[in-house]
């Protein structure tokens, strides 16, 4: 209730006829950068490697000079960024494509390398490499056609630290003669899910490799194919402001109307789902897995070293609880509490566990201690609304998380909880529940592991 880059630098065809200039003639550069590896994220992305390589082959096959790179630490990212603007030529095209994590904060998207330390919204600009930024630097450098493809709609562990569920990617700013295809809507993520590779990956290659039509149209054909397959459950966002054409596979010979080499958009009609399906809850990691935990043991040293670190408690508090060791964040949570009593973000997150595990009595008291402390943190607005939730006091619940939406509107905890609230108190709720669920696939199932479902007898 709290969670790539294959950066592509490209050339590619003009499509004018009478046209001297042609784009083919301009540098072919590919950065391919695929993170999979983030010691934070309890699985390895299985998918991210497999991506980056049939890309940047098939980028190769088309002529392209591809720098392929993977699980690279944030030095490592600067480097290979700093020597990929090296290499552009005035007049290049230039594809960004990114396989990994990235996290939106302060309205942009920001690709992360396999070694950030993202405990607060502040680290993300100090860790995190701003899409706008690396676009406006690759367009400085005198490309002529920027593109950008992001395969990292992903709920990942980092915005579950400071409670930003499920923000997705931000609207990218990008300079003019640009296209930018991110994997999922703004604001959401994709379903998580242990595949060799990905779907959206799958439909861009099939699309880069179509002959006779321009790159736009191959990316909106990419975006048609992923919305067909997933029933509209994913929807990719595109953006273009293209003045020049061109393609992926070669020259085109232009059709009266381009609109005819489109796949329709088609809205296959299935059968529909069952109205309300209580979600399969994996069991929670046993002491053997949380003592291997990178990041658990890197915090465990740095108590042993210095037993009034609570900084580093308070950080081994909120992943214990995320894991669902709710006794042994409770553990972290209490020492932290006795040190510095009113501690409105351990007071939340002791709320919170305490909520999980059914002392909602204790659960409600926290909540409401840190609300004194801070009345304006919306993360206790949603946790109290939990509370109240799992009390059976509908009424406070939808107060609660209407007042926590307010604050944070992208928060899929809070309008999946305010969902529930309002069946279980008679009304619909549908709008809400979808909502969430269309940011944050996952939602449900988290809620179940909290002993909560939309289900109403």
């Amino acid at each position: 209730m709290r969670a790539a880059l294959v950066l592509l630098l490209a050339g590619l065809v003009v499509l004018s006829g009478g046209t001297a200039s042609r784009a083919a003639d301009a540098a072919k550069i590919a950065l391919v950068i695929g993170n999979a590896r983030y010691p934070d994220n309890e699985l390895v992305l299985s998918d991210v490697a497999n991506d980056a390589q049939d890309v940047a082959e098939e980028l190769k096959r088309d002529g392209f000079v591809v720098d392929r790179q993977s699980n690279l630490t944030g030095d490592a990212m600067r480097q290979v960024l700093d020597r990929f603007y090296a290499r552009i030529e005035r007049g290049a095209v230039a594809l960004i494509f990114f396989d990994g994590f990235a996290i939106q904060s302060n309205r942009q998207t920001y690709l992360l390398p396999v070694d950030a330390q993202i405990w607060t919204e502040p680290d993300v600009s100090r860790d995190g490499f701003s899409l706008d930024t690396i676009l406006a630097e690759v367009n400085t450098r005198g490309a002529a056609i920027k593109i950008a493809l992001i395969d990292a709609s992903r709920r990942n562990p980092f915005e579950r630290r400071f409670r930003r569920y499920s923000a997705g990617l931000a609207p990218a700013i990008a300079p003019n003669n640009s296209l930018v295809l991110y994997s999922a809507a703004l604001g959401a993520v994709t379903a998580s899910g242990k595949t060799d590779r990905s779907l959206f990956v799958s439909e861009l290659l099939r699309e880069m490799r179509a002959p006779n039509i321009s790159a736009e149209q191959a990316l909106t054909n990419t975006k048609n194919g992923v919305v067909a397959a997933t029933n509209r459950e994913q929807v990719p966002w595109l953006s273009s402001s293209l003045t020049t054409e061109f393609s992926f596979a070669g020259t085109v010979t232009r059709p009266p109307d381009n609109k005819a080499q489109a796949r329709p958009d088609t809205q296959t009609q299935e059968p529909q789902r069952p109205a309300c399906e209580v979600p399969q809850v994996a069991p929670a990691p046993t002491a053997d897995e949380l003592a291997r935990d990178p990041v658990i043991a890197d915090l465990s040293r740095k108590i042993a070293a210095n037993a009034n670190d609570l900084a580093s408690r308070y950080k081994r508090g909120q992943v214990y609880a995320i894991k669902r060791a709710y006794a042994l964040a409770m553990q972290d949570f209490d020492v932290v509490i006795r040190r510095a009593p009113r501690d409105g973000e351990a007071l939340n997150n002791r709320c919170w566990t305490r909520a999980a595990t059914g002392d909602l009595q204790g659960a409600l008291a926290d909540c409401n201690l840190a609300l004194q402390v801070n009345p304006g943190l919306s993360d206790a607005l949603d946790s109290r609304g939990l509370v109240n939730l799992k009390l059976g006091r509908t009424t406070e619940a939808i107060k609660d998380y209407t007042d926590a939406i307010q604050r944070n509107p992208r928060s899929s905890s809070s309008l999946f909880g305010r969902g529930v609230a309002t069946r279980k108190s008679g009304g619909d709720g549908a709008t809400d529940i979808a909502q969430a669920k269309s940011m944050n696939p996952d939602i449900a199932k988290e809620f179940a592991g909290y002993g909560v479902t939309e289900c109403v007898p």
